[in-house]
């Protein structure tokens, strides 16, 4: 499609449509009349707000910028990356983890340390001898270029694809810091290419097919393609620029997608494609990027023994990432789907409200059987490939009413409630998230668990 040239990001395109994930909330209980409705407010509320009522995260002030994900947090972190890990396998990427801290040496090769040194942390050793310099890495891509050469190639071999979820730091200025959208220690779901030039159209069309497949099981409604052109300062010839911008536009062009250039808002290492996604107040927020790089393959020397069995032919180097950074593509979903998280991202799935104390036990061998995770006298080593789900036990005191008003405002999925009859019958009253409450058999309702999370529901 012919491209768009990019004037301003708010004034050429119009607003995206924003579309929460409306989901029914109602729960009824058998047992109660005081089990309330939806607790949950149609009050709009961001990322933060949520992080906090849901204890996914904090802040402070002694390390700012960099975020401590709190057990439920890191649930949801854990099951992104579990996600992308997956997609990763189906498009031929091998995870590699990397150092976060390389001498002055390797930044300067790379052309970071000329060109992005004031968004970089130094870090000095204790060796006032020699007093050497180094740098938190801001990006993989040097990490991955020192892979890459630590053994001869062959144009076999060629793609080779890494992926890296290592932490990130940058200096992001203290006045731009806020919640999980802009912060200094960050992870990526990162992605490095090597490829040969006759390579690069099928490797970026196959990144361009992941991001889309991807955002489609989030149902983020749309997003923008951005070609992202030469800034005023960058590496390399301009020849080496024109030649990766036409073979990125040749990309989109090939995808069938409207797309626009942004002019001179590439990296200095090279043109990229942009994806641009909105959050719930309308700013858009950059998150997947495909770029392509002659650069670095050249500064860092990297070669491949060709067809004609010479060693001197140079990869070229493709930088992509689908989420983005990690923390922000969260702050973006939360804010989406309003804390109601679907069943297979969840941080609490489901919770089991015994009526009286009389009903604890048989409350937490459901939670047990449910979950998939032995406990007590039956905690041994669980198989790796066994299916397990966050469930809880909710036997405070309180009246059933108010349990069963606190577990909707948490955000469980589903609640279930045990009682004489239950235990009778071996069952256990489960409050979906539409319909009405029903008796299910404790492994009826496991096998409906897994069934829907291998939906993506």
């Amino acid at each position: 499609m012919r491209p768009l040239l990019l004037r301003s990001v708010r004034s050429v395109c119009p607003s995206l449509e924003h579309r929460h994930w409306r989901l029914s909330m109602r729960f009824c209980s058998s047992h109660s009349s005081q089990d309330g409705s939806d607790d949950l407010s149609d009050e709009f509320l961001d990322h933060r707000q949520i992080g906090t009522q849901q204890e996914l995260y904090m802040i402070n002030p002694l390390t700012p910028g960099s975020v401590f994900l709190l057990p439920h947090g890191t649930r949801v972190y854990n099951r992104l990356l579990a996600f992308m890990r997956a997609q990763l396998k189906v498009f031929g990427f091998e995870e590699v983890v990397s150092p976060i801290i390389y001498r002055k040496s390797l930044w300067e090769t790379s052309g970071h340390w000329e060109k992005y040194k004031e968004d970089m942390f130094e870090v000095g050793g204790r060796n006032q001898e020699t007093k050497e310099e180094y740098g938190l890495k801001p990006m993989n891509c040097p990490g991955h270029c020192l892979i890459y050469g630590a053994s001869e190639r062959s144009y076999r071999e060629l793609p080779i694809r890494y992926a890296d979820f290592s932490p990130l730091h940058r200096n992001e200025a203290s006045g731009a810091l806020t919640g999980l959208t802009r912060v200094r220690r960050f992870h990526q779901d990162d992605g490095h290419i090597f490829c040969r030039q006759d390579q690069v159209q099928a490797e970026i069309k196959a990144s361009i097919k992941l991001v889309d497949n991807v955002y489609k099981i989030f149902k983020i409604p749309s997003y923008r393609l951005l070609l992202s052109t030469r800034p005023e300062q960058y590496i390399g010839t301009l020849e080496e620029w024109d030649n990766a911008e036409s073979d990125l536009r040749n990309a989109l062009d090939e995808s069938g997608q409207e797309w626009l250039v942004n002019e001179g808002d590439g990296a200095f290492y090279g043109p990229k494609i942009d994806i641009l996604i909105k959050d719930s107040n309308g700013k858009e927020h950059q998150a997947a990027t495909i770029q392509l790089d002659f650069q670095m393959p050249q500064r860092f020397q990297l070669t491949y023994r060709g067809d004609d069995d010479t060693l001197g032919h140079r990869p070229v180097m493709i930088h992509r990432a689908v989420f983005g950074s990690v923390e922000r593509f969260m702050a973006i979903i939360i804010e989406q789907i309003q804390g109601r998280w679907p069943l297979w991202l969840s941080p609490r799935q489901a919770v089991i409200v015994p009526i009286a104390d009389r009903h604890v036990e048989y409350a937490c061998k459901v939670k047990e059987q449910i979950s998939g995770v032995p406990s007590g006298d039956n905690a041994d080593l669980l198989d790796f490939n066994v299916s397990t789900f966050y469930v809880d036990v909710d036997d405070r005191s309180s009246t059933l009413g108010h349990r069963l008003r606190e577990a909707i405002k948490k955000g469980y999925n589903y609640i279930g409630v045990v009682g004489d009859k239950e235990i009778a019958d071996g069952t256990v009253a489960l409050r979906q998230r539409t319909g009405k409450p029903a008796a299910m058999k404790i492994e009826d309702v496991r096998q409906f668990l897994i069934n829907s999370v291998a939906r993506y529901e």
